[in-house]
């Protein structure tokens, strides 16, 4: 079954596990991943700049430390481990792919889900707006009228305020 099966039927996702359950496996499974560097934007930015060998010329590189051993006492590195270094951080870039992938995959999965909360709360306005005409449902009229307040509110431009120029008078 596809997930936008279940996102578009939520009786179809039994098997699917709670939010709070999955956050503490993400958890869980960061912690046993050894190696994170969370960093901002900027920082990831100058270190990909710096990045400018292409993989071919790398592994190339990476054999000169198999031909002569003073090469590989001089980078203070054996071409095993920088091959075993190399790989690693292929299989790791497969495991970035795949969060990322996953990461897409809920965040159009959420989006949906808001869609039809929208949706819903849409059509719930529309008929309690309805009903609120007939003085039989009066109740909802308060509800309504808040409804359409804080619609009023939400569409409002926020006006940028002007600066103080008018100087406080110092006390004394």
């Amino acid at each position: 079954m596809s997930t936008n099966d279940e996102i578009t039927n939520p009786q179809a996702a039994t098997t699917a596990l709670p939010p709070a359950e999955i956050i503490e496996q993400l958890r869980a499974i960061s912690l046993r991943m050894g190696e994170l560097a969370p960093m901002t934007a900027a920082q990831r930015r100058a270190l990909r700049g710096r990045l400018r060998t292409p993989d071919p010329v790398v592994s190339a590189s990476i054999s000169v430390l198999d031909t002569l051993d003073n090469v590989s006492q001089a980078v203070g590195q054996p071409g095993e481990g920088v091959r075993s270094l190399q790989m690693e951080a292929i299989l790791w870039e497969a495991v970035e792919a795949e969060v990322r992938a996953m990461l897409n995959g809920l965040s159009g999965a959420n989006l949906i889900r808001r869609l039809r909360i929208d949706l819903i709360a849409a059509q719930a306005y529309t008929i309690g707006a309805q009903l609120a005409r007939d003085p039989a449902h009066a109740i909802l009229l308060p509800r309504v009228e808040e409804i359409k307040r804080l619609k009023r509110v939400s569409r409002r431009r926020k006006t940028a305020q002007a600066p103080d120029t008018a100087e406080s008078p110092s006390p004394k």
